[in-house]
């Protein structure tokens, strides 16, 4: 399995949050965590950023009746 690696920046963009709300989502451990990339830098890995949008869809998806 071949898993790229997005930064902080891409992580934003890739889910229309914000910066301060994904860490403290990660800080919840609600959010894929990030890894350490260099000594100030991190990125996340992009499947399970993916898998975290796919559960938001399901989550507010749940209970209602497809047209």
């Amino acid at each position: 399995m071949v898993s790229s690696i997005i930064r902080l920046k891409d992580a934003v963009k890739k889910t229309g949050i914000s910066r301060s709300s994904i860490y403290l989502y990660c800080k919840a451990g609600t959010f894929p965590q990030p890894i350490k990339l260099g000594e100030r830098s991190i990125g996340f890995v992009e499947s399970e950023i993916e898998e975290w949008i796919e559960e938001r869809i399901a989550e507010s998806r749940s209970g209602q009746e497809v047209a």
